[in-house]
């Protein structure tokens, strides 16, 4: 039996200070419930996170004040109910207040086969595909999702068939 393709995610954010500076301080506080929130929300997998129970202590760049977050969800459903309508969205309101606006790409999307937990150099590569060549099946955003391998995509619906 085949299980549908999962969704990776990561996302990428320069802070405005060091993780124990004063100005990270809302956030660090917010940190534990977040992710909490995250892994009793449905559709949720797997999330990147060291022994501390965060990422924010890992350095996937030669810049100590990027943090990342990667995560893995059913659908891309699951994760924007996450992203923009639970307690997620409210701190994300105030990331002005933590991390520096950035110019680059700091967002990916791309499709995983179910129980492959995504790299750091994996999460890295597709942000750098996106940053290059633009929104593709290979690194995309919310803003052009990418049907996931295999599947259909239909322009109109198909009548369910009726039971005789």
């Amino acid at each position: 039996m085949t299980r549908p393709c999962q969704l990776a995610q990561v996302n990428i954010g320069r802070a405005l200070g060091a993780i124990d500076d004063p100005v990270m301080s809302g956030f660090v506080a917010r940190l534990d419930e977040i992710n909490a929130l995250a892994e009793s929300s449905p559709g949720f997998v797997w999330r990147l996170k060291t022994d501390d129970g965060n990422a924010t202590s890992l350095q996937p760049y030669d810049d100590e004040r990027i943090l990342i977050n990667m995560s893995v969800w059913e659908s891309p459903e699951h994760l924007k109910q996450f992203v923009y309508r639970s307690a997620h969205a409210q701190v994300m309101r105030q990331r002005k207040e933590w991390f520096e606006r950035f110019k680059d790409a700091y967002i990916a999307l791309w499709w995983i086969a179910p129980g492959h937990v995504p790299t750091i150099e994996e999460a890295k590569e597709r942000l750098h595909y996106l940053q290059l060549h633009g929104e593709s099946d290979f690194a995309f955003t919310f803003a052009r999702l990418f049907p996931a391998p295999g599947t259909i995509v239909s322009c109109a619906p198909v009548p369910l068939e009726e039971n005789t």
